[in-house]
């Protein structure tokens, strides 16, 4: 799971805390690596801006790190698919990843 963002941007800041106040992010996190970059950290490459280089972005990838661009945020605005606002997008999605890749440590997904 790659969370991208900047840390001038004001819905980067807005979902920081959301995102790292979710016990449900939390616990699905153990079925993850969490990759987190922010600024020039960003990787280069059209595989990580899927529809657009807007931010916040989060992308799935498989076990070979291969950008999974169906994992989308459903619950969102379809013309930016992996924008995320609030931690119930996150952990909707999550599951979905969970689900589609392979899995769970969870016993209640």
């Amino acid at each position: 799971m790659l969370v991208i963002h900047k840390t001038w941007c004001g819905a980067c800041k807005a979902l920081k805390p959301k995102f790292a106040a979710s016990e449900e992010i939390l616990k699905l996190s153990s079925d993850f690596v969490m990759v987190n970059v922010e600024d020039d950290e960003e990787p280069e490459g059209s595989q990580f801006q899927p529809d657009g280089g807007y931010i916040p972005r989060i992308l799935f990838l498989n076990s070979d790190g291969v950008v999974q661009p169906d994992l989308i945020n459903t619950l969102g605005n379809p013309q930016y698919k992996f924008f995320y606002s609030n931690a119930l997008m996150v952990t909707e999605a999550m599951k979905s990843a969970v689900k589609a890749l392979g899995g769970s440590k969870n016993d209640e997904l």
